[in-house]
């Protein structure tokens, strides 16, 4: 099968750690031989490239096209307005994304479905694209895009007119599904396939030398915190933590607007000597922390699932995570770690305490994490897919 892959939510040369969980799951998709896929990932348009423009900077600087694993990607751009970008994204996306759909027809690539990312505003956008072109449409719902967007009444709205249209919806997860069924779309178009962790890329070897690698004081238990530095990622409190952790240390990886913030909290609570900021990292370097470290937190106030959580246990590394949305799901069992009882530096404390207390070996935290490989993920999408372009060409089928 041909498949168009469409999401704002996408890996590039200039950005590579950006939506890496859509091309992630498109990787092992095509690897199966089954599918291939082009993909479309625009970008917001923007004038001037370089550091000191921040997100917008790097955005210019992604180029129209290129090649990633095997993949052709295009990039093109789209307009994003000031103060009305919420409502205005889904049209200015759409017209970009037809454009450049389009372009594919002509130079011979007539795909047979769309596969898009992100309900709102890429969801929605897709919509008007399919039906444009009279394409089947499966768009995968990833958090926020569930959990918190559909707070605002006009992107709901749009939200689920898309919802009616789709021939299925993905959630990454059974609390996302609860959600999205509970906004008002149709359970049965809804498949709950959750993400899936490289297991060869995270794996628990050379923990020694990932210590040295990072400088870490022998003797010293080190907790890593990875993630954009958001609000919504939760690394203030894993800071505030410490204050109650005398002996421990914090390592946070990632890059963002709340890091002069976060910077100034570890100063304030007398524990910057303690915390470290690593700045964005690839892939592999993560593994390096997640290996080296004893426990990764994750404080975040939503997430759909949240793949770093499964990236650490694979590296054989316990995670101390907040109760919210589908992190329970991952978190399922006392050889993954430890959830949260409340939401706070005290709670993520507590948490950290309970996991000192009661050392998760290593080895069945792998273990665990070795039932999550994408082999299920990558065959649910190709039954789904399989099942949609059956009933396109056998109307009868639709509600078999």
């Amino acid at each position: 099968m041909k498949l168009l892959t469409f999401s704002t939510l996408y890996p590039s040369s200039v950005i590579p750690s950006h939506g890496i969980f859509v091309e992630t799951r498109l990787r092992h998709l095509i690897a199966s031989g089954q599918a291939q896929s082009r993909v479309i990932a625009p970008v917001p348009w923007f004038p001037l490239k370089g550091e000191r423009y921040g997100e917008y900077g790097k955005f210019a600087a992604t180029p129209a096209k290129e090649s990633r694993n095997g993949l052709s990607v295009t990039h093109p751009r789209f307009v994003r307005l000031p103060k009305v970008g919420m409502s205005s994204a889904p049209y200015t996306l759409a017209w970009t994304a037809l454009r450049a759909a389009r372009q594919l027809q002509r130079e011979g690539y007539d795909f047979d479905l769309i596969d898009a990312h992100y309900f709102y505003p890429d969801g929605v956008a897709a919509a008007i694209v399919a039906r444009a072109l009279n394409k089947p449409l499966v768009i995968t719902a990833r958090g926020t895009d569930i959990n918190l967007i559909p707070q605002h009444a006009f992107p709901r709205k749009l939200i689920l007119r898309a919802a009616a249209q789709a021939d299925a919806m993905i959630t990454v997860c059974e609390a996302l599904k609860d959600e999205l069924v509970g906004l008002g779309a149709d359970a049965s178009k809804v498949t709950a396939l959750r993400n899936g962790v490289d297991l060869a890329l995270f794996n628990p070897s050379g923990r020694d030398e990932a210590r040295a690698a990072l400088n870490l004081a022998p003797g010293r238990f080190t907790l890593a915190s990875v993630g954009h530095l958001i609000e919504r990622k939760g690394h203030e409190l894993v800071i505030g933590a410490l204050a109650e952790l005398p002996d421990v240390d914090l390592l946070i990886a990632g890059a963002g607007p709340e890091e002069g913030a976060l910077r100034r909290l570890a100063g304030s609570l007398g524990v910057g000597a303690r915390v470290r900021f690593l700045g964005a990292l690839p892939q592999a370097r993560l593994r390096e922390v997640y290996t080296g470290c004893d426990a990764l937190v994750l404080a975040s106030s939503r997430e759909g699932w949240a793949n770093v959580l499964l990236e650490a246990m694979a590296c054989g590394t316990p995670v101390a995570a907040s109760n919210v949305w589908g992190t329970p799901e991952v978190v399922a069992s006392p050889e993954a770690g430890e959830l949260m009882p409340e939401r706070t530096a005290a709670g993520v404390a507590e948490a950290v305490r309970r996991l000192r207390a009661a050392p998760r070996d290593r080895a069945a935290t792998r273990r665990y994490a070795e039932q999550f490989s994408w082999d299920a993920t990558t065959q649910g999408q190709l039954d789904l897919f399989h099942r949609i372009l059956a009933a396109r060409r056998s109307p009868e089928l639709r509600h078999a």
